[in-house]
Parts: C-alpha cells; sequence; structure tokens
C-alpha cells in the first residue's frame, strides 16, 4: 500500500472530509459495484489482507502496511479468512462494518490538530453521508430514506424560487413546512459545511444524496426547475473520470 508524505495529509475540515468521501467511495465501489473482483480476490488461502480506499476514490486488497506504528490506522485484518465460511452477504456486511470504523478512524487522525468545534462539524459532514454498511446492507433509517427520497423525486423540500415562494407540485407551501425545518435542522451544506436554513434555497445530489447551498454548486431556483436529476460537482467529475 502507497501512504502519501506526511507532509501532504489533508489538514482542513474540508480537506479531510473529501479524503473521507474519496475513501468511502472506493470502498462502497469495491463492495458494490465491483464486488465480484473484490471477491476474487479475497482468496482465503493467501496472507493476511485488508481492504484499503485511497484518496483518489479506488480500492486495493493487499497485506498490511510492514512498518510499525503505521502512518496511518490500518483497516480490519484478514477479511479474507472468513470469505468461504460465511454467507457471502454477510460476509460483505461484516467488512462494511469495519471499513466504517476505518473511516472514521482514518479521518479523526488526519484531524488531530482540529478544535471542538471543528471535529463537531467533520463529525456532522461524514454523517450526512450514509455508512458503507448501510449501502451494501441496503438499511436506511426510516426518517432519511423517506426525507430523501422525497428530496431525489421531487426536489421540493426546500427548494425555493426567486420570490422566496417555495415550489411545489403535491402539495401546499404550508403543509408539513415546520417538520420540513425541523428534520433539516442538522443538515450541512456539503461544499461550505453550513447549516441548513429555511431562508434559503438547497438542492440534493441524485447520486451522493448531499445537500449543497444553491449559490454553492451554482444552481438557482430557476434552473432548478429543469434538472431532472441532479448531480453535484463531486459526483459529476467522478463520472467523468471512469
Amino acid at each position: 500500500m502507497e501512504v502519501g508524505p506526511i507532509s501532504s495529509a489533508p489538514r482542513t475540515v474540508e480537506e479531510i472530509f473529501k479524503d473521507y468521501s474519496s475513501r468511502r467511495a472506493g470502498i462502497v465501489r469495491a463492495l458494490t459495484h465491483d464486488v465480484d473482483e473484490f471477491y476474487a480476490q479475497c482468496d482465503p488461502e493467501k496472507e493476511n489482507l485488508c481492504l484499503y480506499g485511497h484518496p483518489n476514490d479506488s480500492w486495493e486488497v493487499n497485506l498490511p502496511a510492514e512498518e510499525v506504528p503505521p502512518e496511518l490506522p490500518e483497516p480490519a485484518l484478514g477479511i479474507n479468512f472468513a470469505r468461504d465460511g460465511m454467507n457471502r452477504r454477510d460476509w460483505l456486511s461484516l467488512i462494511a462494518v469495519h471499513s466504517d470504523s476505518w473511516l472514521l478512524s482514518v479521518a479523526f487522525y488526519l484531524g488531530a490538530r482540529l478544535n471542538r468545534n471543528e471535529r463537531k462539524r467533520l463529525f456532522s459532514m461524514i454523517n450526512e453521508l450514509p455508512t458503507v454498511f448501510e449501502v451494501v446492507s441496503d438499511r436506511r433509517q426510516s426518517k432519511e430514506k423517506s426525507s430523501m427520497d422525497g428530496a431525489s423525486k421531487s426536489k421540493l423540500s426546500t427548494k425555493r424560487s426567486s420570490d422566496g415562494q417555495i415550489k411545489s407540485n403535491s402539495r401546499t407551501a404550508d403543509e408539513g413546512y415546520g417538520e420540513e425545518e425541523d428534520e433539516h435542522s442538522e443538515t450541512l451544506c456539503g461544499t461550505c459545511g453550513g447549516s441548513y436554513s429555511a431562508d434559503e434555497f438547497w438542492i440534493a445530489c441524485d447520486v451522493c444524496e448531499r445537500w449543497f447551498h444553491g449559490k454553492c454548486v451554482k444552481i438557482t431556483p430557476a434552473k432548478a426547475e429543469s434538472i431532472k436529476q441532479y448531480k453535484c460537482p463531486s459526483c459529476s467529475s467522478k463520472k467523468g473520470r471512469q
């Protein structure tokens, strides 16, 4: 496993979150889209293997780092040994749980010098994303699922026109308004990390399900009306590199 020099390690909340998101994306790909390839690489006859997610959205099955202590926290060791002794779905879910723990440990290792408020903001940003386990096992909290599904299907929850009126094709502006504000009170913008405000226009990415200030992603309420499926800049750039 190749590890970049410690001097180039992410330092700010935004940089650490970007590192976390990219490593997470690589692991999610290994356990979903590339699962057959991942399964084949986890040969139980080989030595202790680990699943790594890298900052460039890629994944790797490899032996653990030789240096002690390692430059970064290490993921679960020996994931290949249980491959043939467990139900495949259960095995993948177990690896997903360990991967979530590893991703958090790396993020907060890199954030060791953050202050209390910065650590809280980092965790809030991380918590806006589904865990690897939730993606692999398709287990989302009912509240989150209903909220995000509604946002993905209609973009009606917090979308506002230039005159400040809520756009709605299925319900009135006042219906459920207070519930929406409470529900999104802990939502943070995926770009600037700012907290949700009912006075601002927000839009949700249909791919990663993160929320963004319209001004941060340069999307106006009028422009949003013509978008059938919105992809944030990060998800759009990832597709372009594939």
